[in-house]
């Protein structure tokens, strides 16, 4: 066996894989398969949805916000380190055109030697953690966290290569069994009086679950890593990623760290449960779009129109699903923490209001980095992080003295007024996608949504509703058939309603038109 290339640019053990890294089938009828990836993988999303809030509903009243405080502590450092064991290396596999064997079994090995390293660099920091929080328990908990960087690091390519085949179903499939499993070992720990242990194990069987599960549909068998297998340009591509989110995470748990620290895990808990909470049907939304967008985008760079319509028409979506449900949030907040958290975390709701008034614009943000990544502007990731981190720490820092409140008031403002538009602005400097296409593709969804949210809340003061249930009813009634009107009556409104249904054609009908809609 020989290790010339083919007129492919694939040699002979990547022929011998199978079709893991060959892409070239997906582009026949990338419209279509997009489409209905996007249907699956929403559809996977909200029973996933349904699995979280149930299982929040029940695990909220098993534990105390101390106990999610406690948890916190550690997750703020395990989610920095995280990064690491990645090192951006799966959206290497996923963007870059061609790909070989030997390429991705290197990065497989790179990624196992990375966990090692960040399981034994946690173990050593565990004491020094509980140190700073003053916080003895915290030192076992760590260790035990610390095992989730194991799991986790053999999975990283196996979903990659998951993801850049566009294999939704199984993606869907891994996923919300591996969160089924996660909770159901979470809430029968709970339930027996476990307490913060109950967390820790929930999130080590998810993790474990899901590189199960990816070994078993991906079918792909690593080879031995290779010196010169080419993989220099995906280090690179990696390491441009690991340096924005290492940056951009440390920035965004900068608060999880200061309240932890200064205001003990009670504050905390509530603050962190608020966020949690919020990101549910942010995350149920862009998380889907983001394993559909990157692989579709990625095979449209050298077609700047269809590349840039193509983006459009997925931000859109996003919007429309996202912000009625935000705005609907933030108008029953304390209805909503009442129902899914408990009467314990009252406290809880008006960080929700905060919070969830800069979460309407989160769309946009987390859409930027497709464009990024997609593009091989890496680069300009990591230039991003080094502008947006100092603005969020000092928010953070002026809002700390008034607690959690003052912190959410405080990075809410830096977010509306600096961070947001600056983003759009670096954004749209290159590349097919302009600084302004984000304003006039979201605007028309964020004025409805926000008019909507007026209604609701006008609503609200008018009415003396007592039954939490019946008000949610009600108001999601209002927020949805408002919205929805609004854009009815904009033109730019009823084009994207318009647009919703030809996508739904698309996929019924299995077209073989092109993503841009021409």
């Amino acid at each position: 066996m020989t290790n010339e290339k083919s007129p492919e640019g694939l040699n002979d053990s990547t022929k011998k894989s199978g079709d893991h890294f060959s892409t070239e089938h997906l582009k026949k009828n990338l419209a279509g398969r997009t489409a209905r990836g996007g249907v699956i993988t929403l559809t996977s999303y909200g029973l996933k949805f349904v699995i979280t809030l149930a299982a929040t509903i029940v695990m909220a009243r098993l534990l105390t916000p101390r106990d999610y405080g406690l948890i916190a502590m550690v997750v703020v450092v395990t989610n920095y380190l995280t990064m690491f064991k990645d090192m951006g290396l799966s959206l290497a596999t996923v963007q870059r055109p061609e790909i070989s064997f030997d390429q991705i079994s290197t990065l497989f090995w790179v990624n196992v030697a990375l966990s090692v390293i960040l399981t034994l660099l946690t173990i050593l920091i565990a004491p020094g953690l509980a140190y700073f929080y003053g916080e003895p328990r915290l030192v076992l908990v760590t260790i035990a966290t610390a095992i989730g960087f194991l799991l986790g690091g053999l999975s990283v390519q196996h979903e990659a290569l998951l993801k850049r085949q566009m294999r939704f179903m199984d993606l869907a499939a891994i996923s919300t069994v591996a969160l089924l499993v996660g909770y159901t070992v979470g809430i029968v720990l709970a339930w027996n009086g476990a307490g913060y242990w109950a967390l820790v194990a929930s999130q080590l069987s998810l993790i474990g679950t899901n590189t199960a599960g990816t070994w078993i549909l991906s079918r792909w068998i690593p080879g031995r890593p290779r010196r010169y297998a080419g993989v220099r340009p995906m280090l690179a591509f990696g390491r441009n990623v690991t340096g924005y989110a290492t940056i951009n995470v440390l920035a965004k748990n900068f608060d999880v760290l200061m309240l932890g620290r200064y205001w003990g895990p009670q504050n905390l808990g509530l603050c962190n449960k608020a966020y949690m909470l919020l990101s549910i049907p942010v995350d149920q939304t862009n998380e889907p779009f983001n394993s559909v967008a990157i692989p579709a985008l990625s095979r449209l760079v050298d077609s700047p129109e269809r590349y840039r319509d193509a983006y459009l028409r997925i931000l859109e979506k996003v919007a429309l699903l996202t912000m009625p449900v935000v705005a609907l949030m933030i108008a029953t907040s304390d209805w909503l923490v009442y129902l899914v958290l408990g009467p314990q975390w009252t406290a809880s709701s008006r960080l929700l209001v905060i919070l969830g008034i800069a979460g309407l614009f989160q769309p946009i943000i987390s859409s930027i980095n497709w464009l990024l990544i997609t593009q091989g502007r890496t680069h300009h990731m990591f230039h991003w992080a080094l502008i947006s981190a100092p603005i969020t720490v000092v928010a953070v820092i002026a809002g700390l003295p008034w607690g959690p409140l003052g912190v959410a008031i405080s990075y809410t403002a830096a977010r509306l007024l600096i961070i947001d538009h600056l983003l759009y602005w670096y954004a749209g400097r290159s590349g097919p996608v302009r600084t302004i296409d984000f304003y006039r593709t979201v605007a028309p969804i964020a004025a409805s949504s926000t008019f909507a949210l007026g209604v609701a809340l006008l609503f609200r003061g008018l009415t003396h509703i007592q039954s939490p249930v019946i008000g949610c009813v009600i108001s999601l009634v209002i927020v949805g058939s408002t919205t929805y009107a609004v854009l009815f009556l904009i033109p730019a409104g009823r084009r994207a309603l318009g647009d919703v249904k030809s996508l739904l054609r698309l996929i019924v009908e299995r077209s073989e038109a092109p993503i841009s809609g021409s």
